[in-house]
C-alpha cells in the first residue's frame, strides 16, 4: 500500500463487553495495522451467560451509514452479525456499491452460547441475496448445517457442504472446522476445487474466534495480498490470541 494504511470497513452487531462484534473487529484494527470504518445494523446486550436483547437497526439507518463512506478508499469489507432477514437485504444492496472490494461474511447466526441470533427468514436471505456479493463466506459447522439445510459430520461431509455453498454464488467458502472433535481441519472451496486446510489444536478457550478469523483475512485483503495467502496469515493469527487469551468478565478474549 506504498505507506498508506488500508481502510477495513467492518459492518455487524455490537457486543457491550467487545469481545465479539464490532468492538472486537476495533480491537482486531489495531492489532494489525488497519484503519476500521464501521456500519452499525444492529445492537445486543450479551454477557458470558447468554443474550440478554438484541435488536436491528432500520433499514434506512443501515443505507445512511454506507452512504456516508462513499468518498472512502475502502480495501475490504468485513461483515459480521445482521439480525433480520430486512438488515441482510439492506446490507447486500449497500455492497453493490463497492465494486471489486473483496468483501469476507461470517455468517453469525448463533452467539457462542448457542442462543440464535438469525431467524430462518435471515438464514435464507444470507444464502440467498448475501453471500453471492462476498468474495469469501466462513460458517463454522453448526452455522453451515443450518444453511444447507442438513448436518454435517466429518470432512467429506464439509467438503459437500462447502461446495454447496459456494455453488449459490459466493466466491470461495472457508468451512471451519474448530467444533471437530479431532483436530481442526477447515475446507476452503474454491472455483478451483476443495482443499483441506489443517492444525494441530491449540488448548484454550477464546470467544469470537469466528469474528477474529474473518476480520483478519479481510485486514489482509485489504493491504492487497491474495486469498490463499490472507487466509493462511489470519489463521496463524487466531492460533497465536488462541495461546495468549486472558479472562475477562467470565469469559477468555484477546489481551
Amino acid at each position: 500500500m506504498d505507506g498508506v494504511t488500508p481502510v477495513l470497513l467492518a459492518v455487524g452487531t455490537t457486543h457491550p463487553l467487545n469481545i465479539a462484534g464490532i468492538g472486537l473487529d476495533a480491537r482486531i484494527a489495531a492489532l494489525v495495522g488497519v484503519r476500521l470504518v464501521t456500519v452499525v445494523a444492529g445492537v445486543s446486550a450479551q454477557d458470558a451467560r447468554g443474550v440478554l436483547a438484541r435488536t436491528a437497526l432500520d433499514s434506512a439507518t443501515i443505507a445512511a451509514q454506507f452512504a456516508a463512506l462513499r468518498d472512502l478508499p475502502i480495501g475490504a469489507i468485513h461483515v459480521g452479525a445482521l439480525l433480520d432477514a430486512a438488515s441482510v437485504r439492506t446490507v447486500a444492496r449497500a455492497l453493490s456499491a463497492f465494486a471489486g472490494v473483496p468483501v469476507v461474511c461470517d455468517p453469525v447466526i448463533a452467539a457462542s452460547s448457542g442462543e440464535r441470533l438469525a431467524d430462518d427468514a435471515a438464514i435464507a436471505a444470507l444464502r440467498d441475496e448475501l453471500f453471492a456479493r462476498c468474495t469469501l463466506v466462513t460458517p463454522n459447522l453448526d452455522e453451515a448445517a443450518l444453511l444447507v439445510g442438513r448436518p454435517i459430520d466429518g470432512l467429506d461431509e464439509m467438503e459437500r457442504a462447502a461446495q454447496d455453498l459456494r455453488s449459490g454464488g459466493a466466491g470461495a467458502v472457508l468451512l471451519k472446522g474448530g467444533h471437530l472433535k479431532a483436530d481442526p481441519t477447515d475446507v476452503l472451496a474454491t472455483p478451483d476445487g476443495v482443499t483441506r486446510l489443517g492444525a494441530k489444536r491449540v488448548p484454550g478457550t477464546l470467544r469470537g474466534t469466528g469474528d477474529l478469523l474473518a476480520c483478519a483475512i479481510a485486514a489482509r485483503l485489504a493491504y492487497g495480498d491474495g486469498l490463499t495467502a490472507s487466509i493462511e496469515a489470519a489463521r496463524a493469527f487466531v492460533r497465536g490470541c488462541l495461546a495468549a487469551a486472558v479472562p475477562f468478565a467470565g469469559t477468555r478474549t484477546i489481551p
